[in-house]
């Protein structure tokens, strides 16, 4: 993986990389930080995969499709990755910045609102209900992992997608959970530069 210095996050753009050795990836970096280690924001796109939180529940997969699901240590229900969603993994030391994991929740959205916004998109929260929606379809999703003080995890952006594997499962829990994309929304943004953006916003949200 290649490290590139933005401000004082480092950004890695991993490009197409399987689920499971990325997590196991991000837990081993939160493992074996320090002080003086510099947070990282990773930029990556997931061949098809479901992920079921620790709270999640087996009845919110539907059916059976032939898409692996793997059991993770973030909260929250089950959700779907796939080539053409955007997403960033926040591997960073709260306790050093200060921020608490609410207050990181609602950064992260608002990176997700700002982007949206910039593209001629109303985006909102709901409440309850951790992510962004437009016009009640969820468009983003985010969940996070704590430990010592250090996040990992992130939030997912549907971009260019194939949607019908969140018709196999109760997408966060939520049974009947409409789902959107920017290129439903007529946003034409290719994977690389939605994730160009959507990296500025956050990094811009974290080091407010």
């Amino acid at each position: 993986m290649r490290a590139v210095v933005e401000s004082s996050l480092a950004v890695r753009r991993l490009g197409r990389a399987e689920y499971e050795p990325t997590w196991r990836a991000m837990q081993a970096f939160t493992a074996r930080r320090d002080a003086g280690t510099r947070d990282e924001l990773w930029l990556v796109e997931h061949p098809p995969v479901f992920t079921q939180g620790l709270a999640g529940r087996p009845e919110h997969l539907l059916c059976e499709t032939g898409i692996p699901v793997v059991k993770i240590d973030r909260g929250g229900q089950i959700t779907y990755h796939g080539p053409g969603q955007v997403v960033v993994y926040l591997l960073v030391d709260l306790a050093r910045r200060g921020i608490k994991v609410r207050e990181l929740v609602f950064r992260i959205e608002q990176a997700v609102i700002d982007f949206l916004a910039a593209h001629g998109i109303h985006g909102e929260r709901l409440a309850g209900a951790p992510g962004i929606y437009v016009d009640g379809a969820k468009i983003a999703a985010l969940g996070l992992r704590v430990k010592g003080g250090c996040c990992y995890h992130g939030v997912a952006l549907n971009v260019d997608m194939e949607l019908a594997p969140f018709s196999a499962i109760n997408p966060c829990g939520y049974p009947g959970l409409k789902v959107t994309q920017l290129r439903d929304l007529g946003v034409k943004l290719d994977w690389a530069a939605a994730g160009e953006q959507l990296l500025m916003h956050l990094t811009r949200e974290i080091e407010n």
